[in-house]
């Protein structure tokens, strides 16, 4: 035991952990950087992928307001034209159902005239019978009798009211 440190077990030690290192180095450690690379770069692919798409979100997003307030105004604007639109039926109804009336009113003139034309009719034929009645009675009587010339004058006053 003089000497603590082996120099030939060191050296190959060491020359074994230097091989281990470039056999190392050579297949196992380029292939886990570039596993590492890799799956940095993955992930920086994914994130700008991300951020791409939440761009397009936020852009379709505002697209899409901006439709919604194009509807809105349209919708708005339909509402409006039927509004004017059923202000111009309720017009156009009204005026006709004034026309309407007026048409219905002249008709009923027109009836009143022929009904009264009707009576007038009537009361002439009455009058006429009337009147051949009283003539008869005169006729009939003494012409300077004091009595017919009462009737005469009664059939005179009845004609006056009629008319």
């Amino acid at each position: 035991m003089d000497k603590l440190i082996d120099p030939k077990l060191v050296l190959t030690q060491i020359l074994g952990f230097l091989v281990m290192v470039w056999i190392l180095g050579r297949f196992a450690w380029g292939p886990i950087v570039q596993g590492l690379e890799a799956r940095r770069q993955k992930i920086a692919d994914d994130f700008a992928d991300a951020d791409r798409r939440r761009h397009e979100a936020d852009q379709l997003k505002a697209k899409y307001e901006q439709d919604l307030r194009g509807i809105d105004a349209q919708a708005r604007q339909k509402i409006q034209e039927a509004i004017v639109e059923g202000q111009k039926v309720a017009e156009e109804i009204k005026l006709q159902a004034q026309a309407d009336a007026q048409a219905r009113l002249k008709r009923a003139e027109e009836e009143v005239a022929v009904e009264r034309d009707k009576a007038k009719g009537v009361i002439r034929e009455q009058i006429v019978s009337l009147s051949i009645r009283t003539a008869e009675k005169i006729l009939r009587a003494k012409l300077d009798d004091p009595a017919q010339r009462k009737l005469a004058g009664e059939f005179i006053d009845e004609v006056g009211t009629l008319r």
